[in-house]
């Protein structure tokens, strides 16, 4: 019996290492992904043979005020099922990478002041201008050229503070939209103006749409004012 009794306890022993390691090398993994992170927590559960054979059947991740290519998140609570890794070579000390794509579910929040932190990441910019580009194609003909000195989030709305180089013929410098969402992976825009230094210049009731792909399925969207959330599901490729 006592044989039996230390036999467990090696194996748990062993168990527990595997996880440690395990979760020091997602760790390490999620940080180097993020330029800067204030808190992250991981938790994982699995089972010794499956850590062992690469496959990870629960992962939770919380992070608060990450950095991820500039874009500067409040809050991010995301939960994966049935990861595949390179587990071998992680044991052997060597990064993680993941080794099929993998759904994750998660919850983002999005505060007013670090969504104007991060008016200079690539990924917003860009977004803002496929906007800009949809609504406002007259009005706003260079939109990559455009800097975004401002944004201001209220119900349901969003409004861009924008300034626009000395060659561009439009001198737009407000822009405000209403955003809904309409389906999984798309976006409904309405109730559009333009403002410039004199006043409305451009007032529309027209519907515009936005999708965002086959790999986003969003469940849940509320701008609130200096606040965005947002929850659903992504897929993380590798």
């Amino acid at each position: 019996m006592a044989q039996n009794n230390l036999e467990i306890q090696t194996s748990s022993r062993k168990v527990r290492i595997i996880t440690n390691v395990l979760t020091t090398a997602l760790k390490l993994w999620l940080r180097s992904q993020v330029s800067q992170v204030s808190q992250l927590e991981v938790e994982i559960k699995a089972s010794d043979r499956q850590i062992l054979s690469g496959c990870i059947p629960w992962v939770s991740i919380f992070a608060s005020h990450a950095v991820y290519q500039d874009l500067h998140i409040t809050q991010i609570q995301l939960v994966a099922e049935n990861i595949r890794i390179n587990i071998g070579s992680v044991l052997k000390g060597q990064p993680l990478r993941l080794l099929e794509t993998v759904p994750v579910i998660g919850e983002l929040v999005v505060e007013e002041d670090e969504l104007n932190a991060s008016t200079s990441s690539t990924l917003l910019s860009t977004a803002l201008n496929d906007v800009l580009d949809k609504l406002l194609p007259e009005q706003c003909p260079k939109s990559k050229s455009i800097f975004y000195q401002k944004i201001i989030l209220d119900n349901s709305r969003i409004i861009l503070h924008v300034s626009q180089p000395p060659n561009n013929t439009s001198k737009v410098s407000e822009v405000c939209a209403e955003i809904n969402l309409l389906s999984s992976h798309e976006l409904e825009l309405s109730h559009i103006q333009a403002k410039d230094n004199m006043g409305l210049v451009l007032e529309t009731h027209d519907l515009h749409y936005l999708n965002l792909g086959s790999d986003v399925d969003i469940q849940q969207l509320k701008l609130m004012p200096r606040k965005l959330f947002c929850q659903g599901r992504i897929n993380v490729n590798p």
